[in-house]
C-alpha cells in the first residue's frame, strides 16, 4: 500500500533553496509599508489598527516593527493603500532592529554584524546538530518546526539533525515568550552547549513578546536571557521560513550583509549541502 502511494506520487521533497520552489516564494511573512505617508482622511489611523502595537509613527512616516506583528492582517484589511504582507521566506534579522521595517540600518552595519557570525559559525560544517527549547510557546511553532522532519522539507537532507543534548548542539532554536519560569532552564541549556554555537528566537512571541508581553509570568522575548544570534519573526513562521533563518545563520544563504546580496560586501554566493557530511 505504502510502497503503491509512494510510486504514485513521487518525490515530494522541495529542492530549495538549491532550486526555486512556488510555496516557499509565496510564503507570507509580517505586514510591511508599502506606501510613503498616509493620507489624511483616507482611512483608519494606522497606529490604532495594531493590537500588538507594531505600528509606529515617526511625524508621517510609518514603520512597522515586524519583531511584533502577530499577522492578525487588520491594517492590510483596513488600509491596503499603507500595508501589505512581506513574501519569500527570508524574514530573519541579525539584530532586533533589522525587524523595524523601513529599517534604518546601513549596509556597513549589517556587514560588521554578519562577519562576525560568519567567523563564529565557520567550524560548523556540513553536520549541524539543532536544540529546541520550549520557553513558553502557544504551540503553533512547535507544529511548524515539526515539519520540517517529514518529506517534503527533509531537514536531513540539508545536513541539519535535532539533538536531545543540549551538549552535541550547535544552534538552539528558542519558541514562547519567554516565561520567567524557563529563564533559568533556558540558560542552563545556552551554557551547556559547545562553542561555537548559534541561537534563534523563532516566531513573534520569542522576540517581542507577542500580546501576553509585558506581564507577571513573561519576559517579553527571550532577549534578555540568552544572547540572540537571528530573529525570526513570524505568527508562526513558515516552515521555509526557519529553514532560512537556519541557513542564513551558517552563512549557507545569501541576505543583507551577506556575500552575492544587493548592497553587501562583494563575494559568491555560498552553496548549500545536498546532504549532511562530517564536520
Amino acid at each position: 500500500m505504502w510502497a503503491l502511494r509512494g510510486l504514485r506520487n513521487g518525490v515530494v521533497t522541495t529542492r530549495w533553496p538549491t532550486r526555486p520552489d512556488e510555496y516557499a516564494a509565496g510564503t507570507r511573512g509580517p505586514a510591511e509599508v508599502r506606501a510613503g505617508p498616509a493620507e489624511a482622511g483616507a482611512g483608519p489611523d494606522p497606529e490604532r489598527l495594531c493590537p500588538a502595537n507594531a505600528i509606529i509613527a515617526a511625524g508621517r512616516e510609518l514603520r512597522v516593527d515586524q519583531g511584533r506583528c502577530i499577522q492578525c492582517g487588520r491594517c492590510v484589511a483596513a488600509r491596503p493603500d499603507v500595508f501589505a504582507w512581506s513574501q519569500g521566506p527570508d524574514q530573519a534579522a541579525v539584530t532586533r532592529a533589522g525587524l523595524v521595517v523601513p529599517a534604518a540600518e546601513t549596509p556597513e552595519s549589517l556587514a560588521a554584524v554578519t562577519g562576525g557570525l560568519r567567523e563564529r559559525t565557520r567550524a560548523l560544517r556540513r553536520s549541524v546538530h539543532l536544540r529546541h527549547v520550549d520557553a513558553g510557546s502557544d504551540g503553533s511553532e512547535e507544529w511548524e518546526i515539526l515539519a520540517l522532519l517529514n518529506p517534503v522539507y527533509d531537514i536531513h537532507r540539508l545536513g541539519m539533525f535535532f539533538t536531545a543534548s543540549p551538549r552535541h548542539a550547535d544552534i538552539l532554536l528558542v519558541t514562547g515568550a519567554g516565561a520567567r519560569g524557563m529563564a533559568g532552564p533556558l540558560r542552563e541549556t545556552y551554557d551547556a552547549m559547545p562553542h561555537p554555537k548559534v541561537v534563534v528566537a523563532v516566531g513573534t512571541d520569542a522576540v517581542s513578546g507577542g500580546v501576553v508581553s509585558p506581564s507577571y509570568a513573561t519576559a517579553g522575548g527571550i532577549g534578555d536571557v540568552v544572547p540572540v544570534d537571528l530573529w525570526l519573526p513570524g505568527s508562526p513562521p513558515s516552515p521555509f521560513a526557519i529553514l532560512a533563518a537556519l541557513l542564513r545563520a551558517l552563512d549557507r544563504l545569501a541576505g543583507p550583509g551577506w556575500p552575492g546580496w544587493p548592497g553587501g560586501p562583494a563575494g559568491a554566493r555560498s552553496e548549500v549541502p545536498a546532504a549532511g557530511g562530517d564536520r
